[in-house]
């Protein structure tokens, strides 16, 4: 088989690396580097593990500018960046690309709208893709040429998760996952859903009727509750949908490009990162 495109959710790996690991390691100057740490072991682990084509990580804007415009509560309750991640942040691209490693951003999409786009571009090449993220929303990209891998508190790596999964986990298909969202919704994201519904009663109503417009088209037939809930928020509902749905962004497809261990070990001792250059030496 092919070797398969990395994709990677590098905000997300970046929040995880810094809350899972403690502020004590620190650069030659007393700076903090666990979210840079973290983020690249994370990748290693995958880079290891499934011995990627290329490894493209994926930033951008932190709410897309037409879902701010749909639904201004979207994303709104999520606090600042603290201070110490800033200064990460804005040193991570530079570390990424010393491992060989593509850095994509966007200004107004976001993450998770490019790392859809990067896949689709992959499977219409004939090509797979994983997605290292801790986002299920990416749930909708899974397919036969498409897992996501799924960062997961306290364990080492991540599930793998394809169609399959996605029907263990929520009972429903990938390409019904923004109907679900838009239904159970999503409190990371600022949506409320409908309510009074939750994911078992949002899952068996897609399995009932295919997607939201029939649930909505159907409601007079469901018990008083859910019908009221969806008569009433039938034009949030749809909005919700629309937010929850990947946007496509006008991407080429990446080339082939190794991961550059030497490059990466420079780099990580530059950070005082002894343990991980010696790692990407040997």
């Amino acid at each position: 088989m092919p070797a398969p495109l990395l994709l990677v959710d590098a905000p997300a790996c970046l929040y995880r690396a810094f809350f899972a690991l403690p502020d004590s390691i620190t650069d030659a100057e007393g700076n903090p580097v666990n979210a840079l740490l973290g983020s690249v072991n994370q990748v290693l682990w995958c880079v290891d593990k499934y011995a990627p084509r290329a490894v493209v990580l994926c930033f951008g804007a932190e709410a897309a500018v037409y879902r701010k415009q749909a639904y201004p509560a979207y994303h709104a309750q999520r606090p600042d960046m603290p201070g110490a991640l800033e200064w990460q942040w804005a040193r991570a691209p530079g570390f990424y690309e010393a491992l060989g490693w593509s850095v994509v951003s966007h200004d107004t999409l976001e993450a998770d709208d490019l790392l859809g786009s990067f896949a689709d571009a992959e499977t219409a090449a004939g090509g797979t893709t994983l997605i290292l993220t801790g986002d299920r929303d990416m749930f909708q990209c899974a397919s036969e040429s498409v897992t996501v891998l799924l960062q997961r508190a306290r364990q080492e790596g991540p599930d793998e998760v394809g169609p399959e999964q996605v029907r263990e986990i929520y009972g429903i298909t990938p390409a019904q996952v923004p109907d679900f969202i838009a239904l159970r919704g999503d409190p990371s994201d600022g949506l409320p859903g409908a309510k009074g519904i939750g994911a078992k009663t949002a899952a068996d109503l897609l399995q009932r009727k295919g997607d939201l417009e029939h649930v909505i088209l159907g409601a007079i037939r469901e018990k008083p509750s859910v019908r009221k809930a969806l008569i009433e928020q039938a034009a949030e509902l749809r909005t919700f949908r629309d937010i929850a749905t990947l946007r496509t962004a006008d991407v080429a497809r990446p080339q082939d490009r190794e991961t550059d261990r030497a490059g990466g070990a420079a780099a990580a001792e530059s950070f005082g990162m002894g343990r991980l250059a010696r790692r990407l030496r040997e």
